[in-house]
């Protein structure tokens, strides 16, 4: 098959409607809903997006609530990473 665009890719099927800006900004947005992603159980790529915040691995089939259009997105990474470190101070402490 031939390369139909260079530049809007999954947002070709919008034509010129809609305005550049938004062009963009859907279109990162649906790239990374339409990704695969590293499944935290068994280490595979496999984890695909079921409907707005479900997540489901076609390998191990384990389903994990997270972002609309993102597996992880970057307020629970960072909340995560807090709680990982407030309980290595705690375990430091007793």
């Amino acid at each position: 098959m031939t390369r139909r665009t260079k530049k809007v890719g999954v947002c070709g099927k919008y034509g010129t409607r809609y305005g550049a800006s938004l062009r963009k900004l859907l279109k990162k947005i649906e790239v990374s809903s339409h990704a695969k992603y590293e499944c935290p159980f068994c280490g595979k790529v496999s984890i695909k997006r079921q409907v707005t915040g479900i997540w489901r691995c076609n390998s191990c089939t384990k389903t994990i609530a997270g972002g609309a259009f993102q597996l992880a997105t970057p307020a629970a990474t960072t909340v995560r990473s807090n709680i990982a470190r407030l309980r290595k101070v705690r375990q430091a402490d007793n």
